[in-house]
């Protein structure tokens, strides 16, 4: 007959078990348990309200969406009830879309730079430090050094004085979280391509950005988000139009954030209307720029053979 006997970590050397241990044990199950837990609380904590934020601009802001919103002219006076966002929309993707083709490239750049070139020369550490100090600055302090260095120069209030705020706003962020995805890149893959030969400029080229691509890719679409959601620099120095101005550097312009700043600070329901509805249209398009990074990032990232 087979007798069944408790494994040695739960006995102790007379052969009796070990209280201790098994004890120890069951402290470690339930300190286990209430951890879980509590990381379930924290993530409900951060759901719910976003999912309230979301559920509300969706009930409030679907009941004006149409073609007619999308593309009619905003009507001047906040007193009137109907469309549109045309021009906010347009003013949007061309605004942030100039000040992303101005920041990414020069941000990621930069980031090459501070990783594969300068290390901790002071030139790098000077960068570093500039770049920590302007991911603080306030978008309105950003929007009145655009206004004092841009706009009073040319005379006038442009899209492009709104582009140049916002990818000062969105250089820093670019710029830091690139380097941290570049410093995550084994110096085994740079070892390896030099030792086959590839200068230091190939290897950053075809190894290094390569593996990095998605951290990067993401790190860009923070700062498109953010910049994107910005009111501040966009009110101080683009003025205000009613019909779309495609044009970046002659006349004003406005985008959506302004639009719902100025719309929802409004008592009248067709401009408080309106404020929801671009507040919606803001959240799509920022959507789809997540979709598109999202792409990108597994299109040109180094697969796993």
């Amino acid at each position: 007959m087979t007798t069944t006997t408790a494994p040695p970590a739960a006995r102790t050397a007379s052969g009796g078990p070990d209280l201790t241990r098994a004890a120890l044990s069951g402290r470690r199950r339930f300190s286990n348990h209430l951890a879980t837990a509590a990381i379930w609380f924290a993530v409900l904590l951060a759901v719910v309200p976003l999912a309230l934020v979301t559920w509300t601009v969706i009930a409030k802001g679907a009941g004006v969406m149409s073609l007619e919103f999308l593309t009619g002219d905003i009507p001047n006076s906040y007193r009137r009830v109907g469309p549109g966002m045309g021009p906010a929309i347009v003013g949007t993707l061309l605004i942030t879309g100039a000040a992303a083709l101005m920041a990414i490239p020069l941000g990621v750049f930069g980031a090459i730079y501070l990783n594969e070139y300068g290390k901790q020369r002071p030139l790098a550490r000077t960068i570093r430090l500039m770049a920590d100090v302007m991911t603080g600055v306030p978008s309105i302090v950003m929007g009145l050094f655009v206004y004092l260095a841009w706009v009073l120069l040319v005379g006038e209030q442009t899209g492009f004085a709104g582009a140049l705020a916002l990818a000062c706003l969105m250089l820093p962020v670019v710029i830091r979280s690139s380097e941290e995805m570049l410093r995550l890149v084994p110096d085994e893959l740079r070892q390896a391509s030099m030792a086959l030969g590839a200068p230091k400029w190939r290897t950053t080229l075809t190894v290094v950005l390569p593996a990095a691509i998605s951290g990067i890719t993401s790190g860009s679409l923070l700062a498109v988000a953010r910049a994107a959601g910005e009111t501040a620099p966009i009110i101080i120095v683009t003025g205000i139009v009613f019909s779309p101005n495609w044009n970046l550097f002659d006349g004003s312009n406005t985008a959506l954030p302004a639009q719902i700043f100025r719309n929802a600070s409004q008592p009248f329901p067709g401009a408080q209307e309106r404020a929801w509805g671009a507040a919606l249209t803001l959240i799509v398009i920022v959507l789809g720029f997540t979709i598109i990074a999202r792409y990108v990032a597994n299109r040109f990232a180094i697969k796993e053979r």
